[in-house]
């Protein structure tokens, strides 16, 4: 790790396909960070987050993120660098045929838990973060939009990441419920978890004030201002 920087790019190149996307990108983020990521449709949030979680490769500059080189990153290395992260999406990504509780622990055996009163213990110890713990047992079709965005949180809770990426994760919410996710989301921050938001939604930022990041024009800018 660099300093106290969670994610440090510096001078990096970002390509979709052979098509420079971002250039000359440099970015740090600390621990317990809360940030928010804007800019149009098409200007390389998504490409930007993917270089982050392993999805994109770097082959200019210097990259870092979770303790992860991701200019030397292997191809073996992808999970345990998944694990160190919480990722969000807009939607949500559950197993419809199956309870919050199989939701959550699916993700546990994929990334590699075995103890199974461990594993219970961390499923209802998510849930009471996120507010969910006596919706357990209900199907994802049983609860509201907020309250699956919620589940996706807790999913991404459970290997106790130190940096959650969110892209768009109100997007699919009335505004009050957004505020509700964003709420949560910086609570999580305070704990000491990174978390960075990718959204359109200026009301959202207006009403929880933070560190903004934006990409324009090709470029990555760093603290910006909104009026």
């Amino acid at each position: 790790m660099i300093g106290n920087s969670i994610i440090k790019l510096q001078s990096v190149d970002i390509f979709q396909q052979k098509h420079l996307v971002l250039s000359d990108v440099n970015l740090h983020i600390d621990k317990g960070d809360f940030v928010w990521l804007i800019g149009q449709t098409g200007s390389g949030k998504s490409s930007l987050l993917k270089v982050i979680y392993g999805d994109l490769n770097i082959t200019t500059g210097e990259g870092h993120a979770g303790g992860y080189d991701l200019k030397k990153l292997a191809t073996k290395d992808i999970p345990y660098l998944r694990r160190k992260l919480g990722i969000v999406f807009q939607d949500f990504q559950l197993l419809t045929d199956r309870t919050i509780e199989q939701n959550l622990l699916f993700v546990m055996r994929a990334t590699g838990w075995k103890d199974k009163k461990l594993m219970d213990e961390k499923v209802r110890d998510v849930l009471e973060k996120v507010g969910l713990r006596s919706k357990i047992k209900k199907m994802p079709h049983e609860i509201s939009g907020g309250e699956q965005q919620r589940v996706v949180i807790a999913r991404a809770l459970i290997n106790d990441p130190e940096i959650i990426l969110a892209d768009e994760p109100t997007g699919n919410l009335d505004p009050d419920t957004s505020e509700e996710i964003v709420m949560l989301l910086k609570q999580i921050s305070l704990s000491g978890t990174a978390v960075v938001v990718a959204t359109h939604d200026y009301h959202i930022i207006r009403a929880f004030p933070s560190r903004i990041i934006k990409c324009e024009s090709g470029k990555v800018l760093e603290d910006v201002q909104i009026g």
